[in-house]
């Protein structure tokens, strides 16, 4: 499947829901812990890696599983909105508390 293929929706109810285009079906959800509040969502340019703003900074391996490969909590405040660099070289998050954080290759232990 093509990053284009897919969509990613995350909302107030602790969870991140993938969807299939070509077959309009959810295909892999990610339970997150109680309050936690999605502020962004982010894939690769390939589709395999998917960022996730809020309370902290994660990034998920997108494969048969649904891996959580790192955690930052860089931020005093939630963060807001998260962007890959090229070829998932960084990553970068930015946050109520005015900050703007580069991450290291998060994909560098997957």
């Amino acid at each position: 499947k093509q990053w284009y293929q897919r969509r990613v929706r995350g909302a107030d109810d602790e969870v991140v829901k993938l969807w299939d285009l070509r077959k309009l079906k959810n295909f892999k959800t990610i339970s997150l812990e109680d309050k936690y509040n999605v502020r962004s969502l982010t894939f690769d340019n390939s589709g395999h890696y998917l960022a996730v703003a809020g309370p902290d900074v994660r990034v998920y391996q997108i494969s048969k599983q649904c891996d959580l490969i790192t955690t930052w909590k860089a931020h005093t405040q939630d963060a807001t909105s998260v962007k890959f660099g090229p070829n998932v070289e960084y990553l970068a998050s930015v946050s109520n508390d005015r900050t703007l954080k580069f991450y290291s290759s998060p994909t560098a232990s997957a």
